[in-house]
Parts: C-alpha cells; sequence; structure tokens
C-alpha cells in the first residue's frame, strides 16, 4: 500500500462529477490513505454523504457543527490534520471563492487553514472552462502554490465534447503516490536554474530579446524545490514567479548579469538546470540616449554574448550535474547532441519549435531528453509542471 499512513482531506464542490469521488475516496483507502470528506453544501445535490462517510469509515462533514450535539466542526484542526488536500471536483463557484479568499463554507475556511499541499481538479463545461474569469482564476491560484490537475478531455454531461472533465480518479491517484514518493528525493541538494529571457539594450529604450515566457525554468524550479532542493533561481524579464520557500530568486536583464549571477551561483551547486533563452548577441555600443528616426534604414553592430551554460561547463567539477536546453527549428536531433557534447551536460531537453503546443509563452510542452550515455526518452504533449516533474525524474535517477 503505496499511500500508508498519509492523511488526505478530499474536498467535494457542487458538480455532476461528484459522483467521481466516490471512486477516488475508494481508491485512496485501498492505498493506505487515511480519508476525510468535506463537502460543499451544493455537492450534497450530487451525491450523499452517507456513500462517502461508508468508503471513507469516517463522518462526513459539511457544515460548521455538529448535527447531533451542535458542537463546532474545528476548519484549523482539519487543516492542520492532512498531509494533503485535494479538491475533486473543484466547481468554477469555488474556484472564484478561493481565488478570492471567500470562506463561506467550511470547505473554502478549511482550505484557507491548511498549511499542506494543495491539489485541485477542475471540472465544468467546455465553455465554462475556456471562461476568462476561470481561466483568471485558474492563473492566480497556481501562483498560491496550489497543484493543479488538469481538466482532461472527453465527453461532457452537456453533451459537448472537449476539456473539462474532471481527471479521471486513478490518475489523480498516480499524482498523489508520485507527490509523496518524490517529495523528499532531492534533500540536501542545492540547485541552480536560469529561466526566461535576457533583454540586451540598444538605447535606453530599445532592446534586443526573445519571446520566452519563463515558464518551463519556473516550472522546473518549483518541482525541484518542492523535493527539498535550496534552488537559486536567476530569472530573466518575465511576469513569471517563484513562491516556495526553498527558491531564492535573483532578478537578471542582461546576459551578462545572467552569466554573473549563475557564475557566482554555481561554485556551491549540485545542480545547475540551464533553462534561460539568452540572447546569443548584444549591441556593440549602447547609445545613452534614445535613437532617433533619421533615415529609411539603421544598422546596429552585434557583438557575441557569453555563453552561460559552455563557460560554466568548462569549470563543472566530476560532483557536479549539468542539464541543458535546445529549441530548434531544423535539424533538431543533430543540433541538440551537439549541444549535449559541446557543452558538458549530463542530458538536454529538445524543444522543437514545430510542435504545436510547444515552446515559448505556452502552457504546455513536448519535448526529447537526450542523455550522455546515449539514453533517449520522448513525451507526449504535457502541462510544462508535468514536463518539468519528468525532468526531475531524469536528475534523481541519474543522481
Amino acid at each position: 500500500m503505496q499511500l500508508q499512513g498519509k492523511r488526505i482531506l478530499l474536498g467535494i464542490t457542487g458538480s455532476i462529477a461528484a459522483y467521481k469521488a466516490a471512486h477516488l475516496t475508494r481508491l485512496l483507502v485501498k492505498e493506505g490513505a487515511e480519508v476525510q470528506i468535506i463537502m460543499s453544501t451544493s455537492a450534497l445535490d450530487f451525491i450523499p454523504p452517507l456513500t462517502l462517510s461508508t468508503l471513507s469509515k469516517r463522518p462526513v462533514h459539511h457544515q460548521f457543527h455538529k448535527d447531533e450535539t451542535g458542537e463546532w466542526n474545528n476548519h484549523v484542526e482539519l487543516g492542520l490534520w492532512a498531509d494533503l488536500f485535494i479538491i475533486a471536483p473543484l466547481s468554477a463557484s469555488t474556484l472564484s471563492k478561493l481565488a478570492n479568499g471567500n470562506s463561506d463554507n467550511l470547505l473554502t475556511a478549511t482550505y484557507l487553514s491548511a498549511r499542506c499541499p494543495v491539489m485541485l481538479a477542475p471540472a465544468m463545461d467546455l465553455d465554462m472552462y475556456r471562461h476568462s474569469s476561470v481561466t483568471t482564476n485558474l492563473a492566480t491560484v497556481k501562483t498560491y502554490g496550489n497543484i493543479l490537475l488538469d481538466a482532461e478531455s472527453g465527453e461532457l454531461a452537456s453533451g459537448l465534447s472537449g476539456q473539462g472533465r474532471m481527471m479521471e480518479p486513478e490518475h489523480i491517484l498516480e499524482r498523489v503516490i508520485t507527490h509523496f514518493h518524490t517529495s523528499n528525493d532531492l534533500n540536501g541538494q542545492t540547485a541552480l536554474v536560469t529561466a526566461g529571457p535576457t533583454h540586451e539594450a540598444i538605447d535606453p529604450v530599445r532592446y534586443i530579446g526573445n519571446h520566452s515566457s519563463g515558464k518551463m525554468g519556473v516550472a522546473i524550479a518549483e518541482n525541484m524545490a518542492k523535493r527539498g532542493a535550496k534552488v537559486t533561481l536567476v530569472m530573466g524579464p518575465s511576469q513569471e514567479t517563484a513562491r516556495h520557500p526553498n527558491i531564492t530568486t535573483i532578478h537578471v536583464i542582461s546576459a551578462r548579469e545572467m552569466f554573473e549571477a549563475a557564475q557566482k551561483a554555481h561554485r556551491t551547486t549540485k545542480i545547475s538546470v540551464f533553462a534561460a533563452a539568452v540572447a546569443d548577441y548584444a549591441p556593440a555600443d549602447q547609445s545613452k540616449e534614445k535613437i532617433k528616426k533619421s533615415s529609411d534604414d539603421l544598422s546596429i553592430s552585434l557583438k557575441k554574448n557569453i555563453d552561460i551554460a559552455a563557460t560554466l561547463g568548462k569549470n563543472k567539477s566530476a560532483e557536479q550535474y549539468h542539464v541543458g536546453f535546445a529549441l530548434e527549428t531544423n535539424q533538431e536531433e543533430e543540433n541538440a547532441l551537439e549541444k549535449l557534447k559541446k557543452k558538458n551536460f549530463d542530458f538536454i531537453v529538445l524543444n522543437s519549435m514545430k510542435d504545436k503546443g510547444a515552446g515559448f509563452k505556452h502552457d504546455t510542452n513536448k519535448i526529447t531528453i537526450y542523455h550522455k550515455t546515449g539514453k533517449k526518452e520522448a513525451s507526449p504533449l504535457l502541462a510544462k509542471v508535468d514536463v518539468a516533474a519528468l525532468i526531475v525524474d531524469n536528475i534523481v535517477k541519474d543522481l
């Protein structure tokens, strides 16, 4: 039993997918977990508490006081009891409350009191899931450090087909087992992650840059931190933020600044992941004043930036472990393998710009990992948080 002794709080909200909570409860208990259940008032319309209390072997909570005695159901104690809080299904209404700190029921009040990790499994119809208010709220709750179990695609209650189905209970169980089994496998390790683009100033107003969002690097830093590593994140200009307490973020602008920060951190770091999209070139001369329009043509002389990964790869000790990235548009494998050797990586992660949904700015990615040992591993299109977990899994296996 892979969850023996683990305490799991299961929150159920008002969604037709609430019927799946019974199966999820059974799976968790079968793996040895202790399960307590909290239901929102609207969830009572979809599944009876008796079913869930029978499966969990515990009373089901759905109001602030206990029916028989009037005794208080202590939401603080419930939040502190759990090793993991799963809200499945998560309705659009409860999602909005979580995003805005609304605690008008026992479930949301417990959420605000919980100190454990929280997994959220949204379930709603296709157009609801795509609505800008829902996508904004999903992005917001992710910034709070919650683990989002993305809705799956398939036939929906409305008869439409598309993304919006609650992740299947078997898949949620896999994520729960992975969460507990990887939560401490990088304890005592130090890591450096570079992320985002760099901006190379032309003048005080303009710069040379690229479309990197930094999402992939932040996801890797978060995953390593959750698994116990102390992470230094050297972050180029980006709206993405890392929130785990094990992460120290150093904000930089240019390739030179990123190199200096990475070089300093690298001296005392075991694992380095070079996920930043560093500009290859910078203006040879930066104008101190804004360049005015004076003719139809403008030529800017460029100089090559320092190759951060290659430079630090030359100084890598036998105990240090390096991971690199290659974003290619042609001869992908050939170019990736050349970088793997040239930059002294232990493995390299290849992204192809030809893969739909992969690369810059997307929340998804599709990768191929090439190890210096010759091993090769390809992934399907996954959420970047899942790609990050796959990359860190490969690091852990090698170490």
